[in-house]
């Protein structure tokens, strides 16, 4: 088995050998593996080395039967060599000698195929600049246009530029650089116009109320033009300046709250400027990028985009405009410049409207107006409600009626501004009221509540001009004399007439009937007099530490103010010349008001009074257990009745009524206040002798009240109120029981007013003290006697009282 192997691995390594002569190098590494992939290769080495030894064999062969040519062909080379390096010299030196004679000649034909070059790069150069000069120029002349901001110039040269001239240049490739850059040059006019309009836009936010104050000076002085002309007609309502000066009072120059000169709208230093034309709308903004604007956005065909993106920006301006400054209540001059931005805003809207073609329309600007009266509306009805001062309350009408004015001069509705008005017209009232409460309170406050002296006529003729004031017998008096009323009498008087030409200065302007301003300030009249007015007379009278002094000068300053309302009706009348018997006139309650702060004072008199009287009663000492009474009334009772006598003497000025209810009203007091002292749970044993000193003293008050200390009285009428005490003390001296127990009850009877009540309560505190002062004395016959009658009184009088009762 071993020799078939050994052949056929035999004939194995003669292919590969074979494969080894006619194979590529490089592709000779997978036969070369199969060698190494069997177990032979030793003997495969073997086999190739035998290979190797044939091959060198063979190539000895070859050149050995080659040798002879080779030698020849080596010499055949030799001598060629040298013959060619023979020429080589040759043609080298001719080169040389060429090269130098020809260098000259070459240098001549360079510079003649230069310029010739030139020459016809020259003529081609200015064809062709020839051509496309015109196009560098329309393009230079575009830039400039640009640079200068001539928009709509630079629109219609890039049109030429694009449909003229580059057609004819177009194989150019700067031309297609250029064709390719008029979209976007088309686009840069665009936005550098709508720059224009941007700044327009800014410029025109910022100035609008430099615009709006010019519009508004406009129609200040065509107000003033049209006010002269009808000057005549109403200079009979108008109050004249004299009546300034010739009121004297301080209050009325000082804390009036309005003062007689209207506060002007406009700051006007002299006549010469207003005499000035103002410029208009026109004449302070430069309407021009707007129009420019339009017209590119026309001919490029985007007329409403830029329609949209001015009417945007505008609203947005008109909100920003509309918004007013958190402290625009505090000065005028925050609503003056809220104004005049609105203003600005709407004038520089009635100039485009009418100066474009549909850049806006009359719809648009309604639109607008409609928002901005609604928000204006709200914005003054907010901060005005801020307002505490009539005087800026005054000049923030007159300021929004010189603003409607104006507005309504370019054509918009402004009625909802005058119904504002009238909303505003009673917060002015309530603003007055308050101010006038304070000078009110400052009056009374500071009156000396005495009459006022007068030495001379003069004097006296000007107080009568201050207030209407007639009494004949006063005028018959020597001097000096005085008035029966105080100071605050004139001041108050004339008080109420400012406070009537302070609403009427709001009413004018506001387009009201005579009818309805008469009846605005009778109605804003009537409020001072029955609530401010009253208000600070009544805090007058219940103020603490008041005397009785100044109670009787407030009663008779208050009938002299009452007696003066018709004169404020007359005046009411003569300023608005609306007769008092129209229908519709408002009546003054003034009457009313001056009743009741009189009434106030006459029970206030009354109850200090009663106080006075306690306080001397709180003086009284009485002895109860004294054995008898004293010769004369107490200290204490005469010093009230002087107190009353001197008290009474005052009210000689007051109406007799006022003066008999107050003295009725004292005597009452006392005589009741004497009852309790003698009845208090305090006073427990009483004697005969305390009833005889307490009887002197009520002989006192009756003595008082027998003097007549106040006139009117008929009889023994202010007697009457110490009837109570006289009968029950008469009972008890006299000990007059047996008449009292028998006439009981009988309309006629002797001692009508005493109360078996009363009655017992003091026989049980007489009977406490008779048992006391004679403990020691009770088994004498007379006084057991006395004890008995006065248990078997007791015993009756308790029995009246129990029939009474069931």
């Amino acid at each position: 088995m071993a020799e078939p192997e050994s052949l056929e691995t035999a004939a194995e390594h003669e292919r590969i050998l074979r494969e080894v002569d006619s194979t590529d190098p490089a592709c000779i590494g997978p036969t070369l593996r199969s060698v190494y992939d069997g177990e032979e290769h030793g003997r495969f080495m073997e086999k190739l080395d035998a290979r190797i030894r044939n091959h060198d064999r063979e190539i000895e062969k070859m050149c050995n039967f080659h040798y002879q040519g080779f030698v020849d062909a080596i010499t055949e080379f030799l001598k060629v060599r040298a013959e060619a390096q023979k020429l080589k010299n040759q043609v080298t030196d001719t080169n040389r000698k060429l090269q130098v004679e020809s260098k000259k000649l070459v240098g001549a034909m360079e510079e003649l195929k230069q310029c010739r070059l030139q020459q016809r790069n020259i003529s081609v150069t200015v064809d062709k600049l020839t051509q496309c000069l015109p196009v560098l120029e329309m393009d230079s002349k575009l830039r400039e246009q640009m640079r200068s901001k001539r928009h709509y110039p630079a629109l219609k040269t890039l049109e030429h530029l694009e449909h003229m001239y580059l057609p004819q240049v177009s194989h150019y490739r700067f031309c297609k650089v250029m064709t390719d850059s008029i979209p976007t040059l088309r686009e840069e006019i665009k936005e550098l116009s709508m720059s224009d309009l941007k700044d327009f836009l800014e410029s025109i936010r910022k100035h609008s109320d430099k615009i709006g104050e010019t519009a508004m000076k406009q129609a200040q002085q065509q107000r003033n033009l049209d006010s002269i002309v009808s000057q005549p007609s109403k200079s009979g309502s108008r109050r004249p300046k004299k009546d300034v000066s010739a009121s004297s009072e301080p209050e009325v120059k000082n804390s009036s709250p309005v003062s007689e000169q209207d506060s002007g709208i406009l700051d006007v230093e002299d006549e010469e400027e207003e005499e000035e034309e103002v410029p208009g709308a026109q004449d302070l903004v430069d309407f021009s990028p707007v129009y420019r604007c339009l017209h590119i956005y026309s001919v490029l065909g985007a007329q409403e985009t830029f329609e949209h993106y001015y009417r945007k920006q505008r609203r947005k301006q008109a909100r920003l405009v509309l918004q007013p400054s958190s402290n625009m209540h505090e000065t005028l001059g925050g609503y003056r410049k809220y104004f005049n931005q609105i203003v600005g805003f709407f004038v520089i809207e009635d100039h485009i409207l009418h100066t474009t073609q549909g850049l806006v329309d009359r719809a648009y600007i309604d639109e607008l107006w409609d928002l901005a009266l609604s928000k204006t509306i709200a914005a003054l009805r907010t901060h005005s409600s801020y307002c505490s001062d009539p005087t800026l309350v005054l000049d923030l009408k007159n300021l929004i009626v010189l603003f409607a004015d104006t507005l309504q001069g370019y054509g918009f509705p402004v009625n909802q501004l005058f119904d504002l008005l009238l909303e505003i017209r009673d917060q002015y009232s309530e603003t007055l009221l308050k101010t006038w409460a304070g000078a009110f309170r400052n009056i009374l406050d500071s009156d000396n509540y005495s009459p006022i002296p007068v030495a001379s006529e003069e004097l006296y003729q000007k107080m009568v001009g201050q207030f209407p004031f007639h009494d004949a017998e006063l005028e018959k008096q020597p001097f000096p004399k005085k008035f029966p009323f105080s100071e605050f009498v004139p001041r108050v008087y004339n008080q109420i007439k400012e406070f009537i030409y302070a609403c009427l200065k709001f009413s004018e302007d506001l387009h009201l009937s005579s009818t309805e301003v008469d009846d605005m300030i009778r109605k804003s009249t009537n409020l001072l007099l029955t609530r401010t007015l009253s208000n600070s007379l009544q805090a007058a009278i219940k103020r603490r530490n008041i005397g009785l002094t100044e109670l009787v000068q407030i009663i008779i300053n208050t009938t002299h103010l009452e007696k003066s309302c018709r004169f404020l009706e007359e005046f009411i009348t003569n300023i608005t010349n609306v007769l008092p018997e129209t229908v519709h006139t408002t009546k003054l309650y003034g009457t009313t008001t001056f009743k009741d702060a009189r009434h106030a004072a006459e029970e206030e008199i009354y109850t200090n009074l009663n106080q006075k009287i306690d306080q001397f009663l709180q003086l009284a000492d009485y002895d109860w257990m004294a054995m008898e009474g004293g010769s004369k009334a107490s200290d204490y009772l005469v010093d009230l009745v002087a107190f009353l006598r001197s008290t009474f003497a005052v009210f000689t000025h007051l109406p007799g009524k006022v003066a008999q209810t107050a003295c009725m009203s004292a005597c009452k007091h006392l005589s009741t206040s004497l009852m309790q002292l003698l009845l208090e749970a305090e006073v427990r044993q009483l004697s005969l002798g305390a009833l005889q000193q307490f009887n002197l003293d009520v002989e006192e008050c009756e003595q008082f009240a027998r003097s007549g200390p106040v006139p009117g009285f008929q009889g023994d009428t202010l007697q009457l109120a110490f009837i109570d005490l006289r009968q029950l003390l008469d009972l008890f001296l006299q000990w007059d029981w047996s008449t009292y127990l028998a006439d009981y009850g009988q309309p006629n009877c002797k001692y009508l007013r005493v109360n078996p009540a009363t009655a017992l309560i003091l026989l049980e505190k007489m009977r406490d003290a008779s048992r006391k002062n004679n403990v020691f004395a009770q088994f004498r016959k007379n006084e057991r006697e006395k004890q008995k009658l006065i248990d078997t009184v007791a015993k009756q009088l308790r029995s009246l009282i129990n029939s009474h009762h069931s």
